[in-house]
């Protein structure tokens, strides 16, 4: 099946996944992570009608929308950052990211504050919440969620949006929709304690149906889109 068939399936998935939900389909953005496939890989996205895109790595990213730009200079394509960050990198993820959801640390949202262009609108955060608790991945405890949240909720040039996870990966249609349940709560207990947010980054390929019966506002779909990623390219 060709890209743009991949595109209208998907889409077809989440208005399924919605209803069902009893959400309105419209409130569900698809972020097409086109993180090791090429800029016209996103060009035959973009010409599908697609306008959001998700990377994870810096260099890879800022010379894919350098490709695209010089390609279709009028195309306004909304880019997220969405891998781990490291501090050495946040001066070029301020520069060129409209979205950044992978913050869990106040010193990488300082430094996106303090190097976020005049310029530029203010970049859009989420704060990633490690919400099975691996050791390997990323994201802040769920008990230091509340307190990062009100140091980040003022900082100048950036604006704190919502919350974002990447749960243990099951088939188990009940974990994945109970570690989506646990984010949802979390942004619930943020509202409580006045903090505005409106954004929940959850689901990818294998559970963006568990995640938008559980609230998904932004979901993350890369290989139902654009196939199986070759990473030794």
């Amino acid at each position: 099946m060709s890209l743009s068939e991949n595109l209208q399936l998907v889409q077809h998935r989440i208005a399924l996944s919605a209803e069902a939900a009893g959400r309105d389909p419209s409130s569900i953005t698809l972020l097409a992570v086109s993180k090791t496939f090429d800029a016209q890989s996103v060009l035959t996205a973009a010409q599908a009608g697609q306008r959001t895109f998700g990377e994870n790595y810096v260099q890879e990213a800022i010379d894919k929308i350098a490709a695209t730009l010089a390609i279709k200079p009028d195309l306004h394509l909304e880019w997220h950052f969405i891998g781990p960050i490291q501090s050495n990198k946040t001066r070029q993820i301020a520069e060129h990211f409209d979205w950044v959801h992978s913050v869990d640390r106040l010193k990488i949202a300082q430094r996106l504050s303090e190097q976020r262009p005049a310029s530029m609108p203010p970049l859009q955060i989420c704060l990633q919440v490690n919400v099975s608790g691996e050791a390997t991945k990323s994201g802040i405890e769920p008990e230091a969620l509340l307190e990062l949240a009100r140091e980040v909720s003022v900082l100048p040039n950036i604006c704190l949006r919502g919350l974002m996870a990447i749960p243990e990966p099951t088939e188990d249609v009940q974990q994945q929709r109970a570690a989506f349940a646990s984010l949802r709560l979390m942004q619930g207990d943020l509202l409580a304690a006045g903090i505005q947010t409106d954004t929940l980054s959850m689901g990818m390929s294998s559970d963006m149906d568990a995640a938008i019966a559980e609230g998904a506002t932004i979901v993350r779909i890369g290989t139902a889109i654009f196939g199986v990623r070759d990473y030794a390219k």
